[in-house]
């Protein structure tokens, strides 16, 4: 009788890691992703991420948080053709398909997200998370309450409301910086009834109550002040996203945009652009954490003109 050919995932397995040994892939290459495994091979995103998953359980990868996964300093030799028990054929919880999914989402962004990839991930069955999270739009929350749990505050925190309104945006910018799909999972005008993530917004809430101001205005306040971190925020995703789908860094994509600048300083017709890009002394490089604490400093500025000019007596 004729064996039984390969799964999908294990000729992957086996075509990446002969690539390895024979030097086609060199330490520190970088390995496609699986968006680019599941078109190559024609396999759902599932198989490609269980492939990564074996790969990565060889010691013959790594994934870097938001930069993709490459060929491991020191590959390790290729294993007998066997099954190698992965961390889910240990007892599977909730917290543990979370902790997954969320590492998925931080390394690919959350489009790469799926139940079928979680489950691959961890290296059980296809259903088996569903007996601890009924679909994939429960589990993003689950994903983002356990985010906004990683950092908290201080009690009793620093004084003065300028300072205690930074320290909610710095520290809410820091949970988007870590996990960069956080502003894409609810429009503003849908918020979010996640327990963590009101713990920021209590923080915020009770510094501005105690100035005094009426609920509309408190509430326009910290409407505004969490639409900016968002706003910024959103675009840590869309750039991974962009990087993905063209194969090119942030740099080589102006490499490329450079016929088109020349094209537009060169007509005349935009004299006030041209005179600020060219007045560059090294060209500009957008910050996005820059960025982010330049934007601060004005807005509250502008928080400090309605605080100190609408509020009554302040609470103590």
């Amino acid at each position: 009788m004729a064996e039984a050919p390969d799964p999908p995932y294990a000729r992957i397995v086996a075509d990446i890691r002969r690539r390895i040994r024979d030097g086609e892939l060199a330490p520190g290459d970088r390995i496609p992703s699986t968006r680019q495994l599941s078109r190559d091979w024609g396999v759902a995103l599932a198989t490609a991420t269980k492939a990564l998953t074996a790969l990565r359980m060889e010691g013959l990868v790594e994934t870097r948080p938001r930069a993709a996964t490459f060929v491991a300093g020191h590959p390790a030799p290729a294993r007998p053709k066997r099954r190698t028990p992965l961390p889910g054929d240990q007892e599977l919880t909730q917290e543990g398909i979370i902790r997954a999914a969320i590492e998925i989402a931080d390394a690919e962004g959350l489009s790469a997200l799926s139940m079928r990839g979680v489950a691959a991930r961890l290296g059980v069955a296809a259903m088996s998370p569903y007996r601890y999270v009924g679909s994939k739009d429960e589990l993003v929350l689950l994903m983002a309450d356990a985010a906004y749990g990683e950092l908290t505050y201080p009690a009793p925190g620093p004084e003065g409301w300028r300072a205690r309104l930074e320290l909610g945006a710095r520290t809410l910018w820091q949970l988007n910086r870590k996990h960069p799909w956080l502003a894409h999972i609810g429009p503003l005008n849908r918020p979010l009834m996640l327990p963590n993530l009101m713990v920021h917004g209590e923080w915020m809430l009770s510094t501005l109550d105690r100035q005094g101001l009426d609920p509309v205005t408190m509430f326009d306040l910290h409407v505004l002040l969490y639409s900016y971190i968002q706003g910024l925020a959103v675009n840590l995703e869309r750039e991974a996203q962009a990087e993905a789908a063209t194969g090119l860094t942030e740099d080589e994509w102006m490499e490329r945009q450079a016929a088109s600048m020349r094209a537009i300083i060169e007509s005349d017709r935009y004299p006030v652009f041209t005179r600020v890009v060219t007045g560059f002394d090294d060209g500009y490089d957008l910050n996005i954490d820059a960025l982010f604490e330049f934007g601060l400093r004005p807005l509250l500025d502008g928080f400090a003109g309605i605080v100190e000019g609408r509020r009554g007596p302040a609470k103590t």
